[in-house]
């Protein structure tokens, strides 16, 4: 079973981070991007793991705020 992990895009940039700690797995996005999207991970990463778990088993996610 792969890690938890999300994936974040911007503009032609795109990078894995893992749920658990936000580290960038594969990819790349630019450094201050990174650091936001590590922070919504950080507020929303209960609600991103019950998600990965939807996914798992095939359910759709509910949807989580945005970075804004």
């Amino acid at each position: 079973m792969p890690t938890p992990h999300i994936h974040a895009v911007y503009n032609e940039w795109e990078a894995v981070l893992r749920i658990s700690d936000g580290a960038v797995t594969t990819g790349e996005i630019p450094a201050r991007q990174v650091r936001l999207v590590q922070a919504w991970v950080e507020i929303h990463r209960e609600e991103l793991l019950a998600n990965w778990e939807l996914c798992q088993n095939g359910e759709i996610p509910f949807k989580i705020e945005p970075l804004r």
